[in-house]
Formats: C-alpha cells, sequence, structure tokens
C-alpha cells in the first residue's frame, strides 16, 4: 500500500492543474455545509443571548426588527426617532428601569450610541482602560474598536457628517477618548459611547461659540438690545470641547423633546413587566413596546428557512461535482490506457491498478481533508466577527 501511496503521490504532483481542480471540488463539498451549520450556530446564540438578556425596548411604531437591531446590535437602519420624553414615561410609572439609547451617528465607521451611566451596569461593561465618562464631549471605546482604531485614553475620535454635505451646518465634533471597555465579546466591542448631551452636540442641537455680548466684530451681530444679542450664522461654533470652552456649550427648548432612537426597559419583576407592557397596547399609542428574544426567535425562523433552501442547493452542487469528479476519473482511466497495459505487461494484476486508482483518490481526499480542517478552524475563530458582519451588522 506504501508503493501505491507513493506512485500516486509522484502522478498527482506531475498533474498539478488537474489535482487542483479535483482538491478545489471535494474541498468545497465538505467545506460550504459546514461553514453554513457554524455560522448559523453562533449567529443563533449570539443573537438569542443578547436578546434573552433585554427584557424591554420601546421605540417609535414600525418595523420591531430595525428597532431591536438598532437598539441591541447597533444597526446602521435607524429606526423612527422618539424623545426622550419616553424615558421619563416609563421612569414616572416606577415600573422598570428605562435605558435610553440613541444609536444614530457614526465614528470612522463604528457607531456612537449616546447612553446613560446605567447602561454600562446593565450589560455589565468594565472599564479595562483609562476612565469612565464623567464630562461632555468624552467618549468610551469598545474593547475592538480601540484596537482596530489603534486609538489609547488621551486621543481624539472625531465623528462622521451623515451625509456627504450637511446642509444643516452640524459640524463634526472632536470627541476625547477616557476610556477603553473590557472585551465583551459582543456588539459592544465595536461600539464608542458617549453620554446623551455628547450626542446631541453632534446632532447640533447643543453648541458652543464664544460670548455673543463680547462680540467686537458687528458682521457676527444680527441684533443687538439692552437684555440680548442676537448672532447671526457666521459666529464660529466649536468643534471640540475643551476644558476652556466647556462652559460655553449650552442647549435650547425643552431636552424632553430632544430625539432618542429607543428605550430599553428593565421591569422590577415579571409582574410589572406586564402590567408596562399593557399600557402600549391602545390603537392610539404612538409607541410600540417588544421583547427582543420574540423578534428574533422570528428572525431566526426565516434564517433557518433560508437554510433549508441553501442545503437543497448545496447538495444539488456538491451531488454535481461528485458525479463530475467521477467524470473526471473515469476519463483519466480511458486516457491512461497505454499506462495501464504498461502495468499489466510488469505482471501486475488488476486490483494492483485499483490499488494506484483508490490511492490517487485517498490522497486527493486526505489533501481536501486537511485544507477543510484549515478553513474550518479559520471560520472558527473569526466566527464572532464574521456573524456580525454578515448576519447582526
Amino acid at each position: 500500500m506504501i508503493e501505491s501511496l507513493y506512485i500516486a503521490w509522484k502522478y498527482i504532483a506531475f498533474n498539478k492543474g488537474k489535482t487542483a481542480i479535483l482538491v478545489a471540488c471535494v474541498t468545497l463539498i465538505a467545506f460550504l455545509p459546514i461553514a453554513l451549520t457554524l455560522l448559523l450556530d453562533k449567529s443563533e446564540k449570539q443573537l438569542l443571548s443578547r436578546a434573552v438578556s433585554t427584557p424591554l425596548v420601546i421605540g417609535a411604531k414600525g418595523s420591531s426588527l430595525d428597532l431591536v437591531m438598532n437598539t441591541l446590535y447597533f444597526g446602521e437602519e435607524v429606526p423612527e426617532l422618539i424623545t426622550l420624553e419616553a424615558s421619563d414615561r416609563i421612569a414616572d410609572t416606577a415600573l422598570a428601569l428605562p435605558l435610553p439609547v440613541y444609536a444614530r451617528f457614526r465614528a470612522r465607521g463604528n457607531p456612537i450610541v449616546g447612553t446613560t451611566l446605567d447602561y454600562f451596569e446593565f450589560r455589565g461593561l468594565k472599564i479595562g482602560q483609562g476612565r469612565q465618562l464623567a464630562l461632555l464631549g468624552e467618549c468610551v471605546l469598545g474593547a475592538r474598536v480601540a484596537a482596530n482604531l489603534g486609538l489609547e485614553p488621551g486621543a481624539g475620535l472625531t465623528s462622521s457628517p451623515e451625509t456627504l454635505f450637511d446642509i444643516a451646518g452640524v459640524y463634526p465634533l472632536k470627541m476625547k477618548v477616557v476610556g477603553i471597555l473590557e472585551p465583551s465579546h459582543t456588539s459592544d466591542d465595536l461600539a464608542v459611547f458617549v453620554d446623551l448631551k455628547t450626542a446631541w452636540v453632534i446632532q447640533g442641537l447643543g453648541h458652543g461659540h464664544k460670548d455673543a455680548t463680547k462680540l467686537t466684530d458687528q458682521t457676527l451681530i444680527l441684533k443687538r438690545t439692552k437684555t440680548n444679542v442676537s448672532a447671526t450664522a457666521k459666529l464660529y461654533h466649536y468643534t471640540e470641547i475643551s476644558e476652556g470652552n466647556i462652559d460655553s456649550f449650552h442647549f435650547h427648548g425643552d431636552m424632553s423633546a430632544y430625539p432618542i432612537t429607543a428605550v430599553i426597559a428593565i421591569p422590577r419583576d415579571t409582574k410589572s413587566g406586564i402590567i408596562l407592557r399593557g399600557r402600549y397596547l391602545s390603537k392610539m399609542e404612538t409607541h410600540q413596546i417588544v421583547r427582543p428574544e420574540e423578534v428574533i426567535d422570528g428572525l431566526l425562523e426565516n434564517i433557518f428557512r433560508i437554510k433549508n433552501v441553501l442545503d437543497a442547493v448545496i447538495a444539488v452542487v456538491a451531488l454535481a461535482m461528485v458525479l463530475a469528479v467521477v467524470l473526471v476519473f473515469a476519463l483519466s482511466l480511458r486516457l491512461r490506457q497505454r499506462e495501464i497495459v504498461t502495468i499489466f505487461k510488469l505482471g501486475c494484476s488488476r486490483m494492483t491498478v485499483v490499488k494506484l486508482v483508490s490511492a490517487e483518490i485517498f490522497t486527493i481526499v486526505l489533501i481536501s481533508g486537511v485544507l477543510c480542517a484549515g478553513m474550518v478552524f479559520t471560520i472558527h475563530v473569526f466566527s464572532n466577527d464574521l456573524v456580525r458582519m454578515l448576519f447582526i451588522r
């Protein structure tokens, strides 16, 4: 048998092109269903674990899936905005602890999540380097964001404009990185966390500028009275919050009317959660309350319906590949008749030919198996990132 394997190895090493095609076909036949199953299993665990740990989410009426995906996984699809009054409303019931979330903006491709310090306690997020949020304009980075961008506490990170030409005149805000979270292996690793007021500054609802009463440039003054000074749009707004200008930052109007994307509600107990859900059943209600676990269960049902179709397609393609491989070996034997005749003239039996062909097939399958194992291992190592990229984000 060793001699047969040696001869088979020499043959496939000489016919590199045919061998590469056969190895690729056999590898793909084995790899595709294994990789698909692995990724779907990992996606199910990631989606469900985060959804199960989040009791209730309140947002504007509309797509519950967009609401959950944005609130839990900071997806790019931003649901219809609600106001901070929705969070105050939950707090007034004393049935649950509200965690307002404003996940709308991005910084170098990473989601900026405006929330409160209670969110970190709820998710069990701990500071690995630096410190927690304390002042306006500060941000805390998820572990993956810090690693990908090469940032450390003390560095700066600028928010990205929503559009190339921002006609609203909202300037990008340079935020100071004050802390980096320990890895949590969740979507929180991929986020930039700020407080709600910083998120509103990014939107332009809060701003800082020079004291209008001390302006000397008359082109910057729109109207001056004894009690008030109105500035023109030419007045420069600060794009970075520092110790020297933080006192100049201010907000106009009632903050309860400021926007957020959702509210995570943590009921005191099961009864409180049921009562709270009942208060959002009215047809006149403008908000919806959802259980993320139910929403993600529905999503997974659709994913696994698609998986069944993909399994059928992969099975058909695999059968076609197997038949193609069989055809290649059959044609190869026809083209190698002179070699076979020579083997017979050397006194070898038909069983010797069978051993040689079997050795070739075994060698090709072995090479394919090693390659497939390496690819599956790579998929397993990077499965968390692949799942976020392919299924979550």
